[in-house]
């Protein structure tokens, strides 16, 4: 799944020990130098993992997992979103950063925006990760942002990324069947977007909105008993930003670019997905 490349003008197509280096950086949190030799030169080994962190090779790996664990009947499409708060370390900000710049859908996951993902909110200079998890608590999409962006304004643009391959012929799938989400989410934008693409919600009102609906009565939102019990498995999500930050290198951002801070979050869900169904098949 992963391309052939070449070095000294010999083919080659084992990249097991560049991918155990780069696996040990981001379980480690290390810098790039201290990337032991067994796994070979730490030059090498980053300028393959940043050039398939540009050209979407780390995407399409998972994307080939997805593919294989739907074929399966592996995930879960009750799904959860949520997002998560990463500290950006001092070597990860050390790039010029333009306003703005927030994440767009329409374009590629490895693009680079203008802010670098990096933004300042009340715990400095941080970095936010949108995710979307199966029912079983394992990645299936998820947008860097700056800290300061509002979750709300990114359930669209997260549930956009879902893309999993038919293991035969016929399009990808992109909806699930049911999103859990906290009270982070409840705006009548994020339900109207779910409602016209037939995705059942599960989001509770928030305070606020319940007493100004108590003053200008309308359609109550349903969150009695069956949606209660329904929401109590959006822990899922919570338990999969837990296993990505076992991850140092993902718990704290050292990456200047957040393409490749994508790309290491890309895998780590990539052995996320392997492990666990190799576990469940066991």
């Amino acid at each position: 799944m992963l391309p052939a490349s070449k070095t000294a003008g010999r083919p080659w197509t084992d990249h097991r020990g560049a991918l155990e280096g780069m696996v040990w950086k981001y379980r480690t949190g290390a810098p790039w130098r201290d990337v032991p030799e067994r796994f070979g030169k730490w030059n090498s080994i980053y300028k393959r993992f940043n050039r398939w962190a540009g050209d979407g090779t780390w995407e399409a790996l998972l994307a080939e997992v997805h593919k294989l664990a739907d074929a399966s009947g592996e995930v879960e499409w009750v799904v959860a979103i949520d997002s998560t708060i990463a500290r950006v370390h001092q070597h990860g900000a050390t790039l010029a950063r333009g306003t703005g710049g927030g994440s767009n859908h329409k374009n590629p996951p490895w693009w680079e925006p203008p802010d670098h993902g990096i933004g300042r909110s009340r715990g400095g200079l941080t970095c936010k990760v949108h995710l979307v998890a199966d029912g079983k608590g394992r990645p299936l999409s998820w947008a860097v942002t700056a800290g300061n962006i509002n979750d709300t304004t990114m359930l669209s643009t997260v549930l956009d990324g879902i893309r999993v391959p038919r293991l035969g012929p016929g399009r990808p799938r992109t909806r699930p069947d049911r999103v859990l989400a906290d009270k982070g989410y409840p705006s009548k934008a994020n339900r109207a977007w779910l409602r016209a693409r037939g995705i059942a919600a599960t989001i509770p009102e928030r305070e606020d909105q319940i007493a100004h609906r108590a003053k200008r009565p309308g359609r109550p939102i349903d969150f009695g008993a069956e949606q209660q019990q329904r929401y109590r498995a959006r822990n899922v999500v919570e338990r999969c930003f837990n296993k990505l930050k076992q991850w140092r290198g993902i718990a704290m951002r050292t990456d200047k670019l957040a393409r490749n801070y994508r790309a290491a979050i890309a895998l780590a869900a990539t052995l996320i997905w392997l492990r666990s169904t190799l576990i469940n098949t066991a």
